[in-house]
């Protein structure tokens, strides 16, 4: 199938009121898992690479970049891929001609002035070549490479009425706002603040992106699209499923050099979770 764009998967599901889920990937078997487990709930899924993942990769977006593209292609559900908390101008302008249609252009650890105007640049250099702008206001805690930030000190969430603001300056196609999630959490024990969700999704007129997604029970999930979160982000429960997993079968299995029956497994763990995570977030059956 052809790959379809972040924007129409997530202009839709607002229209429609339900969510659109989008997994962050590190290796070939993320994908793959993500794909598989996509297509066998027959449900449209973003997949997304992040700026540390491509520092992995050897500071190299084409490689992995080009995989998704062809596992995307060769799907039977629609897919579009996304290039996720970039925080590079370099690495945003490598998007282009990728096969990746959105980027979240990450300038949340700057002030509001700074982060318009940066973003704001993001936003026309994107719209140029006719890519989606996600961008963040409030900071989501718990990014590799951050001081720590508590979800629920006063300051951290995100304001409605800045962030109506926000959009109006810089023209972004889509906010991701800090509501009590938090990135890396291996225990979903988040509370969400779905008061302000609803203020937050009546103050501004694009998708409101959830991160931190690991961390936040399926039935707050399920709380936060119908109170008005649009594309909810997952990275951490892949992981953990498709690490513990594979600790385990190299564990209970010293003697075997070859790799590919761990990694199948580690593989299938993925899968797993990225399907009910797929069924909880767009409510699929």
């Amino acid at each position: 199938m052809p790959l379809t764009s972040t924007g129409i998967l997530t202009d839709a599901a607002l229209a429609d009121g339900v969510g659109v889920a989008a997994f962050n990937v590190i290796t070939l078997e993320h994908a793959e898992a993500v794909l598989m487990a996509a297509e066998a709930a027959g449900l449209p899924v973003v997949v997304a690479i992040s700026e540390n993942a491509v520092k992995f990769r050897r500071e190299r977006l084409g490689p992995l970049a080009a995989a998704c593209r062809v596992l995307a292609e060769e799907a039977a559900v629609p897919v579009a891929l996304h290039l996720d908390h970039v925080e590079s101008v370099d690495l945003l302008q490598a998007a282009e001609g990728t096969g990746i249609s959105s980027v979240m252009f990450d300038a949340s650890r700057l002030s509001y002035a700074d982060n318009v105007a940066a973003t704001s640049d993001a936003v026309a250099w994107a719209h140029e070549r006719g890519i989606t702008l996600e961008a963040e206001l409030g900071e989501v805690g718990g990014k590799p490479g951050h001081p720590a930030l508590d979800a629920h000190a006063p300051g951290a969430r995100t304001d409605p009425d800045e962030a109506a603001a926000y959009v109006r300056a810089t023209g972004v196609d889509a906010l991701a706002v800090a509501v009590g999630s938090s990135h890396a959490m291996l225990d979903r024990t988040a509370t969400l603040d779905h008061d302000l969700i609803a203020r937050l999704r009546a103050a501004v007129n694009v998708p409101l992106v959830l991160h931190g997604s690991s961390g936040v029970p399926d039935a707050e999930l399920q709380r936060a699209v119908a109170a008005g979160m649009t594309k909810i982000n997952v990275g951490t429960a892949l992981n953990i499923a498709y690490t513990g997993t594979l600790r385990s079968r190299l564990v209970a299995e010293p003697g075997k050099a070859d790799p590919r029956p761990a990694l199948d497994a580690s593989r299938s763990a993925a899968a797993d979770v990225v399907g009910d995570l797929l069924r909880v977030i767009t409510g699929g059956s």
